[in-house]
């Protein structure tokens, strides 16, 4: 080992022991890049932490002083923080590049946008620890609320603004790539995410399915029983030339209460043959068209919460 390699190992080993000493969960990533230095899924041993099955780089990240030594001591590592486990969320504003990955200077930098959406939200910019990455761009970090655990995003928030939470990596001070180093900028201390940036990055309830309705004695819902006896009643008083035609459009219509579980097939059966022998058809066509009716509403029928 060149003395060059050593030095630059005792500086990451620091850089990792200074972010697990604020409380922050690292992990080695490769020397002089950004991806975890960990082995993946495929290549799992199935053994030491893994030996119960694949553990993911987010949580076998530590503040043990002990394992990050261990760690540090076999290779220049630079140093990442699982964000999530950290209690961390990282805005990282980026600098726009080309397609060739050179600076553009016609798109705003995520320093401009997030400039912007401070001041649409009629706040100062905050202060709070920052880093400096090698291509221009910064890291903002904050500290998550207590009981929220909020996902990653990636320009949704603004253009070049990308947010570290679970699920997420970011780059520790004093890591170095073949770009440069990431350096403070800011020593201050963590700051609480503002209000108006975590109402930004809750994620959107996703709709609860609508509930199925009540039944009521004998196994139907309420809708689907009157609907079934307006149906069939408009079948008994079919006027002759509409009678199959009406047989077959309203049993499909009430094929859907079959479908969601509102109505037995049986009850649905007997009353359209009952409704249909009533209007003058005879029993094997009643049978037979209402067979294929219910047939055709289970192949078309919409889930009950899009219908």
């Amino acid at each position: 080992m060149t003395h060059r390699t050593a030095t630059r190992r005792e500086h990451l080993l620091s850089a990792a022991l200074a972010a697990a000493g604020r409380g922050w969960h690292v992990h080695p990533l490769r020397p002089g890049g950004k991806a975890p230095a960990l082995h993946g899924e495929h290549a799992c041993p199935r053994s030491g932490p893994c030996a119960d099955g694949h553990v993911k780089w987010e949580q076998r990240a530590t503040t043990d002083p002990d394992r990050i030594r261990t760690a540090w001591t076999t290779g220049p590592y630079n140093v990442g923080i699982a964000t999530g486990p950290s209690g961390l969320v990282v805005v990282d504003l980026d600098v726009p590049k080309d397609e060739n990955h050179k600076d553009s200077s016609d798109a705003p930098c995520g320093a401009t946008t997030f400039s912007a959406l401070c001041e649409r939200a009629g706040q100062p910019w905050p202060t709070t620890y920052t880093v400096r990455t090698p291509s221009g761009g910064m890291h903002l970090y904050f500290t998550a609320p207590p009981g929220v655990r909020l996902p990653c995003t990636a320009k949704t928030v603004a253009p070049n603004v990308d947010t570290r939470a679970w699920g997420g990596n970011i780059v520790a001070a004093g890591s170095v790539t073949t770009a440069g180093a990431y350096e403070v900028t800011n020593n201050a201390p963590v700051a609480v995410l503002p209000a108006w940036l975590l109402h930004r990055l809750r994620p959107t309830p996703t709709p609860a399915p609508a509930p199925a309705p009540l039944l009521i004695p004998g196994g139907a819902t309420r809708r689907a029983t009157v609907a079934l006896e307006r149906e069939t009643a408009r079948v008994s008083h079919a006027p002759e030339g509409q009678r199959h035609h009406l047989l077959l459009t309203r049993t499909i219509a009430i094929g859907r209460f079959v479908v969601w579980g509102e109505i037995a097939r049986d009850v649905v059966e007997e009353a359209f043959g009952a409704a249909g022998e009533a209007a003058g058809l005879p029993a094997a066509e009643c049978r037979a068209t209402i067979r294929d009716a219910l047939a055709y509403s289970a192949r078309t029928c919409r889930a009950r919460e899009t219908a």
